[in-house]
């Protein structure tokens, strides 16, 4: 594997099959990694093994040649994420990328009703996908439905949340790391967890940390990659 480490980028057979752990910065999309990579490569044989919003950073898994087969064995580990849940506001996004809808105060929420509430969300539970997420209805993207004003049913799957921690609380915000399953929405939880506290919540920030045994500690920035493999940096 890619780390931050390895110097010599530019020797390895990216064309027969290597796994590249990437530190996606914020205002990336997943597929604008897969794009920048591939036409570096001059391959289309990249895919990642789990997308993080444009907002999100973190680490992303690509595969690339024959590694691609093991995207799904990468899709199914446990994701770990840190965090912050902004109290006090309902968006229709459920996190910052869209205008809030609802504003109450959340002045009276004391540190042991948040301590007792994140252990409720511990262990299996239903979620329904997000309107604003990548997750296909009728081969089109949610998002695209949402950002046209219309909402088609979604059915609920079931996640299991291993663990919740709350690191700080500084209101309005409240600082997290959660490990969970695939296909965990942790916008979906801040927004959850807002509306059981009674003042609404959305997802402020997220950072991927680790898939599995995979840390974003031996990952590194798309522009290094491109630096360090032909001189180039990808465009910014």
């Amino acid at each position: 594997m890619i780390t931050k480490q390895t110097i010599d980028i530019a020797q390895r057979d990216f064309m027969a099959g290597e796994i590249i752990l990437i530190d996606k910065p914020i205002g990336w999309s997943s597929f604008r990694v897969v794009y920048e990579i591939r036409k570096m490569l001059n391959t289309r044989k990249v895919g990642h093994t789990g997308t993080l919003d444009p907002m999100a950073t973190g680490l992303l898994i690509l595969c690339t040649g024959k590694k691609t087969k093991e995207v799904a064995n990468y899709q199914q580990m446990d994701k770990t994420y840190t965090g912050m849940i902004r109290l006090g506001r309902t968006t229709p996004s459920m996190d910052l990328e869209t205008e809030p809808i609802i504003e109450r105060p959340y002045d009276k929420i004391a540190w042991e009703d948040v301590m007792r509430l994140k252990d409720e969300f511990v262990g299996p539970r239903l979620q329904t996908p997000p309107m604003f997420s990548a997750k296909k209805f009728e081969g089109k993207a949610l998002y695209k439905y949402a950002r046209k004003g219309k909402v088609v049913d979604r059915k609920p799957t079931e996640v299991t949340i291993h663990k919740f921690e709350i690191t700080k609380i500084s209101l309005p915000y409240i600082y997290f790391e959660i490990q969970c399953t695939k296909g965990t929405y942790i916008r979906v939880i801040a927004n959850d967890f807002g509306e059981k506290l009674g003042c609404g919540g959305v997802l402020a920030s997220l950072r991927r940390t680790a898939i599995g045994e995979v840390s974003v500690e031996d990952a590194i920035l798309p522009q290094d990659f491109f630096e360090r493999f032909n001189g180039t940096p990808a465009r910014r």
